[in-house]
């Protein structure tokens, strides 16, 4: 009896500790502890965290899966990097599926979808996107109530492998804007996310559409202008680096 239950307990043990290396990981990730492109060394990792390796690797190809890592060839795992071709990628891809599943949404959704919406973009509205302490990058708060907007204007569609395609795709879009961390002065975001909530709510389909794929447009530029910006300057640090360890030689 008691092999039985410590067979029972084992694998629960084994999956609490995957989970909280999981969050932590994904949180570090998020939070730019670990740099675009970054090896993530499961011997580390483990090391670090006190678990096994098992618990690590599971944990990594979790993070896998939501686009938070890359699992390379004989060289284990890594932060995405943060490169024009892999965000223009994903915006392509967002602005291809989210249009139309905004469209089903309008067409699907009934009133309590309309109340959510409304009480989503109420909350967004209401929530500051910085505060003095965040410096450049958007508060969580913020960022959560605009995930859940975007979500809930698409939750009318009622096909969850729709959503489940959003959520990944969100997963790895605000990845980079929170990398990229730069205000746009001359961009109107309250102004998008009102034209959206009228849009939906008023069922107008194709103006909700056009509304929404410009917004994603937008987004997908700001990231471009991010990431040529970060290139640029890595590059420069690397030139630098190699004069001074040049003159240092001499």
């Amino acid at each position: 009896m008691l092999t039985s239950v410590t067979r029972t307990q084992a694998p629960a043990g084994k999956q609490m500790l995957s989970e909280q290396v999981y969050a932590h990981l994904r949180d570090a990730i998020m939070r730019g502890i670990y740099a675009p492109g970054a090896a993530l060394k499961p011997q580390d990792l483990a090391k670090e965290q006190g678990v096994s390796l098992a618990v690590v690797r599971e944990a990594l190809v979790r993070l896998v899966g939501e686009g938070l890592a890359d699992r390379l060839p004989n060289r284990g795992f890594a932060v995405p990097a943060f490169s024009d071709r892999r965000w223009q990628e994903i915006a392509e891809a967002r602005r291809t599926i989210e249009p139309v599943v905004l469209r089903m949404s309008i067409e699907r959704g009934d009133l309590d979808w309309e109340s959510r919406v409304r009480a989503a973009h109420h909350r967004l509205d209401r929530t500051p996107p910085y505060e003095p302490d965040n410096g450049e990058y958007y508060t969580e708060a913020w960022s959560e109530a605009h995930r859940v907007f975007h979500r809930t204007l698409l939750e009318g569609c009622g096909n969850p492998v729709l959503l489940e395609t959003f959520d990944r795709m969100w997963i790895a879009s605000e990845l980079a804007r929170r990398w990229s961390a730069h205000r746009d002065p001359d961009r109107d975001g309250i102004a998008e996310h009102r034209r959206l909530e009228e849009a939906a709510l008023t069922r107008d389909a194709d103006t909700a559409a056009q509304v929404l794929a410009q917004h994603l447009t937008l987004t997908a530029a700001a990231l471009t202008d991010a990431a040529l910006t970060d290139a640029a300057l890595t590059d420069a640090a690397l030139t630098d680096a190699a004069q001074t360890d040049a003159a240092q030689t001499n």
